[in-house]
C-alpha cells in the first residue's frame, strides 16, 4: 500500500516554543518533527537538535539511532499505524504521529529497549508535547500493538518493501537492476548506521598529526582507504566537541564525496570552477589541494547557500575561494574558456546516498528520476564551454542510475568530438579507469559516479 505523508498541522501545547530536549527520546522527537513537517534533512536536523540539547554521549547516541532508524522505517511504521489506529495516518497530530513512530520503532527494531520503557516513555512524550488525552491514545495503540506483535511481524516478513524499509518501487527497481540478493544487500546497507568520516584540512595540519590529536583527547580514528585526506572516526564525543577543539582542522565529508576533488587534482595557481558547490565540501577540498594558491570559483543559485560556502572557507582558513551567484543552466559568456579545471558535481537523484540521507527514500518518486538527465545535460554543456583548451572537467554524481552517469557521458561524447575521457587511477586498486561507479552493496561506501573529460588543445 502507498505510504501516506502526514500533511495536516495542528497546534500543540509546545508548538511555536523552543523546547530544549532533556533526553534522547525528546531529541529524536524534535528531529522527526523537523524532518516530516519542516522538510529538514535528517542529518541537519539531528545536528541542530543535539547541538542545542547538550546531552550526555549515551543520550546522543540513542537519539541518533532512534531518529535515523525511525525516519528510515517510515513506510513500515506507517503500515503498522494504519493497522492499529482507527483514523487515517495523515490526520494524526504531528507530535502524536512522531511519538508513535518512535515508540513503534523501539518495539520492533530496538531489542535492547524494554517494551515497557518504549510504551511508558512514549506516553510521557505525549503528556509533554501534545494535548490532554492523547497520552491515553498513544498508550492504547502501543499496548495493542504489543499484543499483536507476532502477527504484525509475520505480515512485515511477507512483504519485501516493509521488510527492507524502502518504497516498493525502489525495491522493484533494484531487483531488476541487480537481482534480489544485491537489492537486499543494498537495502540493508541503507538501513545500517553510517560511519563518521572527516576530511583533514591539509592547509592547517596533516592527517597523521590530526589522528594523533584525536588520540590524545580520547578519540579513535583510522585512515580512510579511499582518500589520502580522509579519516574514519570510530570513537568520538560528537562533532560539536571536535569543532570546538579543532575548529580549523577538518570538514565532515563522506568518503565517496572526497573523491571528485582528488580525481580533478587541481594544482596551486590554477583557476578552478565548481559549478554546483554548496555547501562547499568539494570546493574547500580543492582549495586545500591548491595550497591556498590560485582561485576556486564556487557557484550556487541561492544566496544563503553561498554563505555556507563562505562560512566553511573562513572556518578552514582558506583564502582562495570566491563565491558567485550563478545558475549552472545559464551560460556566462565571460567564463568561456577561462578555467583550467571545472567540477560538475551535478544535481542528481541521490540514490547512492540513502544511508546518510534517511528521509530521501520517502521523498523521491520513480517519475521524478526522469527530471535529472536533462538538467545535468544543460549544466554539462555550459561547463564544457568554460574549460580552456587542454583543460579538464570532472563529472560526478551521488547516484547509481546509469541514465545520469555512464549514459550521460556517452551522449555528451557523441555530441562533443573535441572531448575525450581521460584515464585516472582507481583510488583503491591503482588501476587506470575511464570512469568509476561505486555501489554501496559492493564497495561499502556511498554510491558515486566519477569520470574525467579532457578538452582537445
Amino acid at each position: 500500500m502507498p505510504v501516506q505523508k502526514p500533511m495536516r498541522k495542528k497546534e500543540t501545547r509546545t508548538q511555536g516554543k523552543k523546547i530544549i530536549p532533556v533526553n534522547g527520546r525528546e531529541a529524536a522527537l524534535q528531529v522527526l518533527l523537523q524532518v516530516w513537517y519542516e522538510k529538514a534533512y535528517t542529518p541537519i536536523a539531528l545536528n541542530r537538535v543535539l547541538r542545542s540539547a547538550g546531552l550526555e554521549e549515551q543520550d546522543r547516541r540513542f537519539a541518533t539511532e532512534l531518529a535515523n532508524g525511525a525516519v528510515k522505517a517510515k513506510g513500515t511504521l506507517d503500515f503498522l499505524l494504519e493497522k492499529m489506529t482507527d483514523r487515517p495516518v495523515a490526520k494524526l497530530e504531528p507530535a502524536v504521529y512522531c511519538i508513535l513512530h518512535l515508540g513503534l520503532f523501539q518495539i520492533f527494531y530496538m531489542e535492547r529497549v524494554p517494551v515497557s520503557a518504549a510504551c511508558n516513555e512514549s506516553v510521557n512524550l505525549a503528556k509533554k508535547f501534545s494535548h490532554k488525552g492523547t497520552d491515553k491514545f498513544v498508550n492504547g495503540v502501543l499496548r495493542n500493538t504489543l499484543r499483536k506483535k507476532a502477527e504484525l511481524q509475520e505480515l512485515i516478513r511477507k512483504d519485501d518493501a516493509l521488510q527492507y524499509c524502502h518504497p516498493r518501487w525502489l525495491v522493484e527497481r533494484w531487483r531488476k537492476q541487480f537481482g534480489m540478493e544485491e537489492a537486499e544487500a543494498l537495502c540493508e546497507w541503507n538501513n545500517s548506521p553510517a560511519t563518521l568520516s572527516l576530511r583533514v584540512n591539509t592547509v592547517m595540519t596533516t592527517r597523521d598529526a590530526f589522528l594523533q590529536d584525536l588520540r590524545e583527547m580520547g578519540c579513535d580514528g583510522e585512515v580512510s582507504p579511499w582518500c589520502p585526506e580522509g579519516v574514519i572516526i570510530t570513537k568520538s564525543p560528537g562533532i560539536a566537541v571536535l569543532l570546538q577543539k579543532f575548529p580549523h582542522s577538518f570538514y565532515v565529508q563522506d568518503e565517496s564525496s572526497m573523491l571528485p576533488a582528488c580525481v580533478l587534482d587541481p594544482r596551486p595557481g590554477e583557476a578552478v570552477l565548481d559549478m554546483c558547490s554548496a555547501p562547499g565540501g568539494k570546493a574547500t577540498h580543492m582549495a586545500a589541494l591548491m595550497e591556498n594558491r590560485g582561485t576556486v570559483t564556487a557557484c550556487d543559485i541561492y544566496p544563503h547557500k553561498l554563505k555556507l560556502i563562505r562560512d566553511n572557507a573562513d572556518r578552514l582558513k582558506l583564502e582562495n575561494i570566491q563565491t558567485e551567484l550563478q545558475d549552472g543552466t545559464v551560460f556566462r559568456e565571460e567564463w568561456k574558456e577561462k578555467f583550467d579545471r571545472v567540477l560538475v558535481d551535478a544535481p542528481c537523484s541521490g540514490l547512492g546516498v540513502l544511508q546518510r540521507r534517511a528521509e530521501a527514500r520517502w521523498t523521491k518518486t520513480e517519475e521524478g528520476l526522469g527530471e535529472f538527465p536533462a538538467l545535468q545535460r544543460r549544466i554539462l554543456e555550459n561547463a564544457a564551454s568554460y574549460v580552456k583548451p587542454g583543460g579538464l572537467l570532472v563529472y560526478s554524481t551521488c547516484t547509481i542510475e546509469k541514465e545520469e552517469n555512464s549514459k550521460q557521458m556517452e551522449d555528451f561524447l557523441l555530441r562533443h568530438r573535441e572531448w575525450k575521457q581521460k584515464g585516472f587511477a582507481h583510488p583503491r586498486t591503482g588501476e587506470i579507469v575511464n570512469e568509476l561507479q561505486l555501489y554501496p552493496q559492493r564497495d561499502r561506501v556511498d554510491g558515486f559516479y566519477i569520470t574525467v573529460l579532457q578538452k582537445d588543445v
